[in-house]
């Protein structure tokens, strides 16, 4: 046993034996690895220490964390709703999205995936619809937009701006057999202008799942599970680095304290009264503005 400094008991193992677990990687480990695990390993060794983290606690985080994992399938990764909770997801989107700008530019402001992205997401036309089946509260709005160059503030052509939302059930559609397959989900290409547009629904609060581990970690930790009304985006254009965002309607409630801790100032948005037009209540003009990659 090493002794250990700071007040930690001689008998406890020290930071010696932690560079000992280190430097336990071989030569071959990528250097980036190398660089992440040796923090990793040194602030979770620390954190041990600090708490005195006993192996009946140690064993409950293990069973969390299988928990999370045995839940996670392509409609729900729950591993990454754990993260959210925690603020870890977007604290590490904001370093990417500052890593990103650093060149400049006005890029749009980015924000965490989230666990209910689908990767078989179908492209739709321009105009169309993405609610298939809108509830009787409801209120169908249309979003609209371009999509330009932070550097030129030219419009960006076939670029590809994805879009899902929860339905005001607080369900995404692989999460509710009752809405149709890739309901509240599209694909939308942009014209020679750089334009997309689609139907949706106005976003509703909602919480985020009390079954999982996560919404048992919010209980623990006596915090509310609710998440302020959001839509998803993603825009991708080719010599372009790709943004991940959500817009939060500046009416909703939540803004001041989103259970995932992803609302930006940027990223509010103000819907409008639509006038003729009775497909839709309500409209929103959202730009999106891509760096170069």
């Amino acid at each position: 046993m090493g002794s250990v400094s700071n007040g930690t008991p001689s008998n406890v193992l020290g930071k010696e034996w932690t560079e000992q677990v280190i430097n336990s990687m071989g030569p071959k480990t990528e250097p980036r690895l190398r660089e992440v695990m040796s923090s990793l390993i040194r602030h979770v060794h620390d954190f041990a220490r600090e708490v005195k983290l006993t192996t009946d606690e140690w064993m409950l985080g293990v069973e969390m964390i299988n928990q999370a994992g045995q839940m996670s399938n392509q409609k729900r990764n729950e591993g990454q709703l754990l993260c959210d909770v925690i603020g870890l997801e977007s604290l590490v989107d904001d370093i990417t999205y500052q890593e990103a700008t650093k060149s400049g530019g006005s890029a749009t402001a980015s924000a965490i995936l989230g666990p209910f992205w689908r990767h078989d997401t179908p492209t739709r036309e321009n105009g169309t619809t993405i609610t298939f089946d809108t509830p009787k509260d409801g209120q169908v709005a249309f979003l609209h937009g371009r999509v330009t160059s932070a550097d030129t503030g030219k419009p960006l052509a076939n670029a590809s701006v994805e879009a899902w939302q929860a339905s005001t059930n607080g369900l995404y559609e692989q999460q509710d057999e009752n809405q149709v397959e890739h309901n509240l989900r599209g694909k939308f290409i942009t014209d020679s202008e750089g334009r997309f547009s689609f139907y949706c629904l106005r976003p509703t609060p909602y919480p985020v799942p009390e079954d999982g581990p996560a919404g048992k970690l919010l209980k623990l930790m006596d915090r509310h599970t609710f998440r302020p009304a959001h839509i998803h985006l993603i825009a991708i254009a080719e010599g372009h680095k790709p943004i991940t965002t959500q817009i939060f309607d500046d009416k909703s409630d939540y803004l001041d304290n989103d259970s995932v801790f992803a609302v930006k100032d940027d990223l509010t948005v103000t819907f409008v009264p639509r006038k003729n037009d009775p497909q839709a209540q309500w409209e929103l003009e959202y730009n999106l503005s891509l760096a170069s990659a």
